[in-house]
């Protein structure tokens, strides 16, 4: 007997993802760009099922609008990511302006421009890494650290350097960490290099912190050496940038999946809504705050053998806990409390903890909510209400408190026609 297949229903074909357009300064320097194209490379390991292409605001060909216009001729949406630590006059305008270029040519099209890179955990530990190479042998505790930023006209970029100086002094145990500009704005990194002196210090790491190697990283050789050679009491050494690491092209391709699900807004929120029955089946929290105070209570409601691993719980949570509503162990997650579970929620204040716990979700073919980046997880919780008998729930693309109006709204309406 032959079966004929149907037709696929378009709807139930998958989505194409948007391509990424990764917006960078650009250089004169052969070293810089090969770098940056490594990256490049890295980010498409990292998406295999995304087009992947740069564009530049200036000295690199493409541009960033004619690099939009290549993926918006054969896309209906893109997502820009800069490639810019901070969040200067690129971020703000140059990078913008391209891109209304771009859809002043394709004007059916949706681009969602992210938010630049920042100093997220990862480029922090990478910033610690490329310490560590240059002071060698020197005690943390006895090194002085020099961050030089770019500098800017901007306020709050540069205040964004000097922020990051102290969260680089406080997570590496150096003795001390100032900040310095190699352009524009001041102190400048001969100013602070002379202060350091001054006050005794004799072991200075200068630290550039930019992507890639160029201009202003030759410049930061160049007037660290000068000022060497007229201080030779004092040993400094300068770290290497960034580089195209594998901790960028993760926050590049975390920045990629942000923009992807807020280019999916106009179709709705990319999650497929159910209703999961949870009655006699077994449920894991992870966490015991005020995320976890919030969910146990509904997860019993619903009838779910509730066990929660957290080393102190909400007090609201503990009165439930001595009623022996639910199981709590009073340790830290171990992988093995997955066994067994229809569904997991990980609350916990960690990151690393909550993406291990998602992990091991994963694994188990088991769904998991992750607070701390719904994106990250595989379920989303949506904002619910319950009233007349009728339980409504609104859940959005990457916007809680729109969700959480959407279901005071829905709530508002059962109320007021009596459905």
């Amino acid at each position: 007997m032959t079966h004929t297949q149907p037709a696929p229903d378009p709807a139930a074909v998958p989505a194409t993802p948007p391509p990424l357009v990764i917006a960078g300064h650009g250089t004169r320097v052969n070293k810089g760009a090969d770098a940056c194209a490594a990256l490049v490379d890295k980010v498409r390991a990292l998406l295999p099922d995304v087009r992947v292409e740069a564009g530049f605001v200036e000295l690199t060909p493409p541009t960033i609008d004619a690099a939009l216009d290549s993926v918006l001729d054969e896309a209906d949406a893109a997502v820009v990511v800069p490639l810019m630590i901070g969040s200067g006059g690129h971020v703000r305008e140059d990078i913008p302006e391209a891109i209304d270029a771009s859809k002043a040519r394709h004007r059916d099209a949706t681009v969602i421009y992210t938010r630049h890179l920042g100093s997220p955990k990862a480029l922090i530990e990478a910033v610690h890494q490329r310490i560590a190479a240059a002071r060698g042998d020197w005690p943390a505790e006895q090194t002085d650290v020099l961050m030089v930023g770019r500098g800017c006209s901007v306020t709050e970029a540069n205040a964004d350097h000097v922020r990051l100086s102290r969260v680089i002094f406080e997570t590496g145990g150096y003795h001390q960490v100032l900040s310095g500009f190699i352009q524009v704005a001041r102190p400048t990194l001969p100013d602070i290099l002379r202060q350091y002196v001054a006050s005794g210090s004799r072991r200075i790491v200068v630290m550039p912190h930019f992507l890639f190697t160029g201009r202003l990283d030759e410049w930061v050789h160049a007037r660290t050496d000068a000022f060497r050679a007229e201080h030779p009491e004092a040993e400094i050494r300068i770290a290497e940038v960034i580089g195209p690491c594998d901790e960028l092209a993760a926050v590049v391709a975390q920045r990629y999946k942000e923009g992807a699900l807020r280019a999916r807004t106009s179709a709705g929120s990319p999650a497929y809504l159910t209703g999961l029955l949870l009655k006699g089946r077994k449920v894991v929290v992870v966490g015991g705050g005020c995320v976890a105070r919030r969910r146990v209570p509904k997860l019993l409601d619903a009838g779910a053998v509730v066990e929660v691993v957290a080393p102190a719980l909400h007090r609201s949570l503990q009165a439930l806990a001595d009623a022996n509503a639910f199981t709590w162990h009073a340790r830290d997650y171990r992988p093995g409390d997955l066994d067994g579970a229809w569904y997991v929620q990980a609350l916990t204040d960690s990151a690393e903890a909550n993406a291990a716990i998602v992990a091991d979700a994963e694994a188990r073919h088991t769904f998991c909510v992750r607070a701390d980046r719904a994106d990250e997880g595989s379920a989303w919780t949506p904002a619910t209400g319950d009233t007349a008998g009728v339980t409504v729930a609104a859940i959005t693309s990457h916007d809680p408190l729109r969700a959480r109006r959407i279901r005071n709204r829905f709530v508002e309406l059962v109320n007021e026609e009596g459905l």
